[in-house]
């Protein structure tokens, strides 16, 4: 088997399209060039490695992907590691909750630990998290762990954070049994202010409410969690919250508990191949800060473990 057309099937895998991988690649190469020799590569194997239009992965594509990508990946980290340029710099993405809550003290603690620590922090939503990855633009992501992790992408699972509503201090409603009594029909018409449909929060929040046999669709959109709390402090209606140990919530808001029937939102740390030593310490210290929160859910009534 030809090595250099593996390295040229890494990087359209890579970068999802021949077009792109010729954008990216660290040499000049023509498109021509890298179609021809795909093409030579499928019919070495005998089989077809990846849907064109739109570009996808065929299964034996991503098995093929999944072999050689720790090697390719690698490649320029080794590199950095020989000339001693990287040792300490970390490449950080993850959602704006994730920069902001707990994370700082992570990596004030990394700080104390690497002399000369240089970070670079990206804040992406959860779909362009893997994206990052995948063209060695992080080291480490900080996700929520929702659906099928793609080829060539190891997952650590670090939290189970329970959802729960926020209400306005003035509302009488204090349990979600009482909540739910006061639903016409299974449908509860009370404003609810939530993050758009696409995101996870929303969708566990809907699943739950499947499995409880009610209906509440929301009434105000919002971009991030820390809006929800403003706007229910405001008395816009409730709001679906993520209970973070820590955290406090804002004057004029209480918390209502979930039944066991809502899904928890799973967090977790991504990362390609084997990690630099600064990133391996950082996955550390982020998994002994998820043990602290879990035992701090444990003590409040939540749970860290589903």
């Amino acid at each position: 088997m030809n090595v250099h057309h593996l390295e040229l099937f890494y990087y359209v895998a890579k970068h999802e399209g021949i077009t792109e991988a010729v954008r990216k690649m660290p040499y000049g190469i023509q498109q021509p060039a890298v179609s021809g020799q795909i093409l030579q590569l499928e019919n070495y194997l005998g089989v077809k490695l990846f849907q064109r239009r739109p570009f996808a992965l065929t299964p034996a594509g991503e098995e093929l992907y999944d072999f050689i990508h720790p090697f390719f990946s690698r490649i320029e980290q080794i590199t950095a590691r020989l000339r001693g340029e990287e040792k300490a710099h970390l490449r950080l993405a993850a959602s704006a909750a994730a920069l902001s809550n707990h994370l700082p003290e992570v990596l004030q603690a990394l700080q104390r630990e690497v002399p000369g620590l240089r970070l670079t922090l990206r804040e992406l939503t959860n779909p362009e998290l893997e994206a990052a990855l995948r063209k060695q633009e992080a080291d480490v992501a900080l996700a929520v762990l929702h659906r099928k992790i793609g080829p060539g992408i190891q997952s650590v699972k670090l939290l189970d954070l329970p959802l729960a509503l926020a209400v306005p201090t003035s509302c009488t409603v204090d349990s979600f049994e009482a909540l739910a009594a006061t639903a016409g029909g299974g449908q509860l018409l009370h404003p609810l202010i939530g993050l758009p449909k696409a995101e996870p929060v929303a969708q566990l929040f809907q699943r739950g409410l499947l499995a409880s046999g009610l209906k509440w669709e929301p009434s105000m959109e919002v971009s991030e969690l820390g809006l929800i709390l403003h706007y229910v402090a405001k008395g816009f209606g409730f709001g679906v919250a993520v209970d973070i140990p820590g955290v406090a919530w804002p004057a004029g808001v209480k918390k209502i508990r979930l039944p066991g029937d809502f899904p928890p939102l799973t967090l977790g740390a991504l990362h390609t191949g084997e990690l630099k030593s600064v990133a391996a310490r950082f996955l550390e210290l982020v998994r002994e800060q998820a043990g602290i929160l879990k035992k701090a859910l444990r003590k409040s009534g939540g749970s860290g473990e589903r």
